[in-house]
């Protein structure tokens, strides 16, 4: 791309005066001082006027946000940046409210002074010619959290603007301090090997393509898209038969894990992931793009969405990703967007272990107990206090971790379903084994595909029903609730425990009955505080202000406490999801909400407890659950052909005429 005269508005000292006192290294100069971050500069030219140009206005998170997407801009356009740091008018302390990034070749390099007899100074070539391209962000903190806003941005270069391969030349010369030239390989050889990258590349996407072909023909219902420029692939995107099944059910909370590469095609590598009925992971398909912008990202959800019958998930996790969050809002309009917090945590010890040391550990178990708070206002003023207990006010990952909170922390995302997926660090380690099974297989593309084929089916099917079948015999019983057989029964058992743990919590809780069907419920040892629980009973609606159930799907140990103190035996249909349930699908209506008229209820209790002892004991071996099943169903039978009850009071029983 050729440099391209700019026709430049600013607000403010001019441009060419502001750059080069930056470049001398002024940290918080005298003119820089009479600027403000609000006012805004634009360079307008054709160079910058392609979608993925940054814009006045635009917005991040943090300034590493800004930073990458300059760079991949840079990148397109054939030339490098780098970072030069200006103090706000706050003074030196306050933070920083201003930030250039530049050209690499902005600037001039003086040369260096040497005094009589002193040994003089080498003066190195320099690739700064004094480029006045940058790209300028100010720190706006007016409302809620600190952003970074876009208000100065020009493309105008006084040099020439490369191509890759030329690009590699001068940054290798640069490197060795040679003259051009002088390098023992030429632009040619550089770009033969380009080429024969290239040609590798074309055979692989050929390869792939054919497999997708085949796997078309074979199953109509295997799914995939791809786009091509210049007779390159830039996109591909596919999905199986059984993984479109699966989202049906499944695909309330998806994972976007972009973290990887394919290398047989140097090609991101995108895998929507999701959790099944078992706790375990299961594939939603892939895609492989070229390059990773706001233009790819849009392109594979899009793709997705078609794959999918144009179902959104109510809730989709990615990594921290300027490009991946500015395509999810586009294309996900009415999807909650979150971070995966094994993500974040598993950058901890690179970016805290040093600075803290031995307090680390005792850090990250802070950190941990700040995630889970019930409510926002607790985890602020309880960030406020860590940051001042470990000393990490002007730590940066910090500042970025609190202004991203509405993202990842989970008092923020209460209330959004996430299928559980928000624990940590419960299933960080399956969901990377599962995926580390796709990228075990790189070193062709064909071998790759064939692959996730093989992991798809073996998730899928026997491996669940294997795990399901051994956790089943490990199910044991706590309490005496009827809803705990009955719960067991309908559940797999990955969500029976988890609701198992909250029949067992619900035990130590009390409850006092406020106005009207409205309740509150709090821990036996506490005397203030706990959660404001509303019954309806018309409806059987319960709902609790923990948002348990809306998040995971479980009933909380608050709701239930409710539900036991009203007699109800079983839990009421609509709290067990079907996404959670042995088969998916709904059992007979449940038999709950029946008050306590004395014997009726007596003999129902006795009859669901022997019940939950018929499933605890036929679970502890193939040979039991046979016997159990085959005298359960001809016990089932007898009992159809007695007459139906239509009503019981006390000891008197009317039948159906």
């Amino acid at each position: 791309m050729p440099a391209k005269s700019a026709f430049l508005l600013e607000c403010g000292d001019p441009l060419e005066q502001r750059v080069s006192s930056s470049m001398e290294g002024t940290s918080s100069g005298e003119e820089e001082d009479e600027e403000s971050p609000n006012k805004t500069s634009l360079s307008l030219e054709t160079a910058a006027a392609d979608d993925s140009a940054p814009y006045i206005g635009q917005r991040f998170l943090t300034h590493d946000e800004a930073y990458e997407f300059y760079s991949g801009f840079a990148k397109q356009c054939g030339f490098s940046i780098r970072r030069h740091r200006t103090e706000g008018k706050d003074g030196v302390g306050k933070g920083i409210t201003r930030r250039y990034f530049v050209c690499h070749r902005a600037g001039n390099t003086p040369a260096k002074p040497f005094s009589d007899g002193a040994k003089p100074q080498r003066n190195r070539k320099s690739s700064r010619c004094g480029c006045q391209a940058y790209l300028r962000i100010g720190r706006d903190a007016g409302a809620g959290a600190p952003e970074w806003r876009v208000t100065g941005f020009s493309n105008h270069h006084n040099h020439e603007l490369l191509p890759q391969d030329q690009q590699m030349m001068r940054i290798m010369e640069l490197e060795k301090c040679v003259e051009p030239g002088s390098l023992p390989f030429t632009e040619k050889d550089v770009s033969n090997l380009i080429l024969s990258f290239r040609r590798f590349d074309q055979e692989e996407s050929i390869d792939l393509l054919r497999m997708c072909r085949i796997l078309k023909e074979n199953d109509p219902n295997f799914m995939y898209d791809f786009t091509k420029m210049n007779d390159r692939l830039e996109h591909i995107a596919w999905s199986y038969a059984s993984s479109i099944q699966s989202y049906e059910i499944f695909g309330d909370a998806v994972i976007f894990d972009t973290n990887h590469r394919l290398t047989a095609l140097d090609m991101a590598l995108g895998i929507w992931i999701g959790l099944n009925n078992y706790g375990m992971p299961c594939f939603f398909g892939c895609a492989l793009l070229r390059e990773e912008s706001v233009h790819s990202f849009a392109w594979a959800l899009q793709v997705f969405l078609n794959f999918m019958n144009r179902k959104a998930p109510q809730t989709i996790m990615t990594d921290q990703n300027v490009y991946l969050k500015e395509a999810v809002e586009k294309e996900l309009p009415n999807t909650k967007h979150a971070l995966s917090i094994w993500l974040i945590a598993a950058r901890f010890p690179s970016w805290f272990n040093s600075v803290l040391g031995k307090r680390y550990n005792d850090w990250k178990n802070e950190f941990y107990r700040l995630y889970n708070m019930e409510n926002t206002i607790d985890f602020d003023l309880g960030w406020s206090d860590m940051v001042n207990c470990y000393g990490l006010h002007g730590d940066r990952h910090i500042a970025t971790l609190f202004a991203s909170r509405k993202h990842w922390a989970l008092p923020y995302l209460r209330g959004y379903f996430s299928a559980g997926l928000t624990a940590i660090p419960e299933f960080s380690k399956s969901i990377n084994a599962f995926v580390q099974q796709f990228m075990s297989a790189q070193t062709r593309i064909s071998h790759f595909v064939e692959q996730v084929a093989i992991v798809v089916d073996d998730k899928d099917q026997a491996v669940g029903q294997q795990i399901m079948q051994e956790n089943l015999q490990n199910i044991s019983f706590k309490t005496a609730v009827p809803m705990e057989g009955h719960a067991a029964a309908v559940l797999t058992p990955f969500a029976f425990s988890k609701l198992h743990d909250e029949l067992v919590a619900a035990a130590h809780y009390a409850s006092f009955h406020l106005e009207g069907n409205a309740f509150l419920v709090r821990h036996c040892t506490k005397t203030e505080g706990g959660c404001s629980v509303t019954w309806n009973q018309s409806e059987e609606l319960v709902s609790c202000s923990c948002q348990l159930f809306e998040s995971s799907g479980i009933l909380c140990r608050h709701a239930l406490h409710v539900l036991t103190s009203l007699n109800y035996l079983q839990i009421p249909d609509h709290y067990l999801p079907v996404r959670w349930r042995r088969t998916q699908s709904r059992p007979p209506k449940s038999l709950s909400g029946i008050p306590d008229h004395g014997g009726a209820s007596k003999r129902v209790k006795a009859l669901q407890s022997m019940v939950s002892a018929l499933v605890r004991e036929a679970a502890k071996s193939d040979e039991r659950m046979d016997i159990a099943t085959q005298e359960v169903s001809v016990l089932l039978s007898r009992i159809r052909q007695q007459p139906v009850l239509v009503n019981i009071s006390g000891d008197s029983v009317h039948r159906q005429q």
